[in-house]
């Protein structure tokens, strides 16, 4: 296993986003597997593995780190240990422009933050992108009018404070959709209402499109593989 110290490749400001979507098998070599995890954790990167729900992957992994180099190591590590990659989404986190207003502590939780959250073992992750059909076109919308959408639907968010931890991550120009979103809460159904909720908003309602939903539950990768 290789540490990829002589390749550095970071964003400007933030960090890299890498899930990788994964299905075991009786090849799957556990202990390659954990020693992937525990490598990257040892260079910049926060892992978090996920066990997934229905028949998408078995295994997710969530890797955050500023490096895009170490993040393909991991990805290089699990896939030479016997996972089956079968989907992944690559992002950045960033600031979106409507929140440059926001104080500094919440600014750095965007850019840099900790995860998992404690006790918020459910999670859930979706691609989207802003809608560009005639009348429903959100970049030819004036931006004061964009700016006070996404105020309304940043304030439906806002009430489940506590309830769910939400990273969204920018990949315009870097994968299908424009951003990734990523859920952490305390119960399943957490993540079911925020979405529902949120949908009612204009700025999703009449501008948003999803892409594929995966849901699972946060653990250790021993557990998983």
């Amino acid at each position: 296993m290789t540490n990829p110290t002589e390749h550095d490749v970071r964003p400007s400001i933030g960090q890299g986003v890498l899930h990788l979507f994964f299905k075991t098998s009786a090849a799957t070599d556990r202990r390659s597997a954990i020693s992937a995890v525990d490598h990257a954790r040892t260079r910049e990167d926060q892992v978090i593995a996920i066990g997934m729900l229905g028949h998408k992957a078995d295994v997710a992994i969530m890797a955050v780190g500023p490096n895009l180099w170490s993040l393909r190591q991991l990805q290089t590590d699990l896939v030479t240990s016997g996972l089956e990659l079968v989907d992944s989404y690559f992002s950045l986190t960033e600031l979106s422009e409507y929140a440059m207003g926001i104080p500094d502590e919440a600014k750095n939780a965007r850019l840099y933050p900790q995860l998992p959250p404690e006790d918020k073992p459910a999670w859930c992750f979706y691609p989207m992108s802003k809608r560009r059909d005639p009348g429903q076109n959100w970049f030819t919308t004036d931006f004061d009018e964009r700016k006070a959408l996404m105020y309304e639907h940043g304030t439906s968010g806002r009430k489940f404070a506590g309830r769910i931890v939400q990273l969204i991550t920018g990949s315009t120009g870097l994968d299908d959709f424009e951003w990734g979103v990523t859920l952490f809460g305390q119960y399943p159904d957490d993540l079911k209402e925020v979405v529902y909720t949120m949908r009612f908003d204009q700025a999703s309602a009449v501008f948003a499109e999803f892409g594929t939903f995966y849901t699972g539950m946060v653990a250790d990768l021993s557990e998983l593989v």
